[in-house]
């Protein structure tokens, strides 16, 4: 398929365009690389642009002949959602809805989109399985809600099929190091960690260690980025016109902050200086996927099921470019 990746200069984004070239699809990636990296996305398919463009959105539907889209842009910092939720309402509501409405006007039957656990809110049952409440308690997390409606509506009323996969925390990168996460501001933890580690920062911010857990510390479930691409390439196969599909995509298994911090530090051979402090807004203590469905409906395993496994591939990376793309 001709396939359209928006974000696709991002994290995630850019291995997930990797796979789909391994598997034989033809990309175009569309990126205002307000946070993306050209150096991530493979020589000339890059557009730059914004989905705040329409007539920009609707040009290049024509001109690039699509046949489906993944859906990646968007902002994700749960804590700068809460002191700034109008970039979130505009740029994660606003902008998804121009690109889901040229995607009806020019015939594109197949959108994936790139949801978030950040939906399920503060659960009351963990793990979580998908028909669990969603009761978002962070504007970024009800952004993401509100796109989920959106798709819906559309697929009953113009028979758009989609999928919205609900991701944990991605994390990891490509086992060779020589793809991983690079952000600016960095707000996710390993990274933060091992940024530490490397020296790059003096210490590691601990946001709040008086949770309802075993060691007091959030507790969340980490996915290798590999294997959310691979959920991705699933999603999308599966897809049927009128139908919306949501899947969790996680590995089951929480680990806490403190946990993951020794994780870092047993990996990278040093010590990690950690200064705690207050709970963050809009943290639930504990996010743990349950994946029955998507392994059962979609055949998804995930290669990197352990955390050690996931930390080893983003310190040769990190370790390797300190710098991130930029190095």
């Amino acid at each position: 398929m001709r396939i359209l990746v928006s974000g696709g200069a991002g994290y995630i984004g850019s291995f997930t365009v990797h796979r789909l070239l391994a598997e034989g699809h033809s990309v175009v990636v569309f990126d205002n690389l307000s946070l993306g990296h050209a150096a991530a996305v493979p020589a000339g398919l890059l557009r730059s642009g914004d989905l705040a463009d329409t007539a920009g959105l609707d040009a290049l539907f024509a001109a690039e002949g699509i046949e489906a889209v993944i859906h990646f842009a968007a902002s994700t910092a749960v804590g700068e959602s809460v002191v700034e939720p109008a970039i979130y309402y505009r740029n994660n509501i606003t902008n998804s809805l121009h690109l889901i409405e040229a995607a009806r006007r020019h015939g594109v039957r197949r959108f994936v989109f790139s949801s978030t656990a950040a939906t399920y809110g503060v659960p009351q049952q963990v793990p979580i399985p998908e028909d669990h409440l969603q009761s978002p308690v962070n504007p970024y997390g009800r952004t993401k809600l509100v796109v989920e409606q959106m798709l819906a509506d559309f697929a009953a009323a113009y028979g758009l099929g989609f999928a919205a996969l609900r991701y944990f925390n991605a994390a990891g990168a490509s086992i060779d190091g020589t793809r991983g996460e690079d952000h600016t501001p960095e707000t996710h933890l390993i990274p933060l960690a091992l940024q530490t580690a490397l020296g790059r920062r003096s210490h590691l911010d601990l946001f709040g260690t008086d949770y309802p857990t075993p060691d007091g510390t959030c507790i969340r479930d980490f996915v290798h980025v590999e294997d959310l691409a691979d959920a991705h390439l699933r999603a999308l196969a599966a897809i049927e016109p009128g139908r919306g599909r949501a899947w969790n995509v996680g590995t089951g298994t929480g680990y806490s902050v403190r946990e993951v911090i020794r994780t870092c530090e047993e990996v990278c051979g040093r010590a990690i200086p950690v200064r705690e402090g207050p709970r963050r807004a809009g943290d639930p203590p504990a996010l743990v996927a349950d994946p029955a469905r998507i392994r059962r409906e979609l055949g998804w395993e995930p290669r990197f099921p352990a955390l050690r496994s996931i930390i080893e591939t983003a310190w040769r990376w990190h370790s390797s470019h300190p710098h991130g793309y930029a190095g």
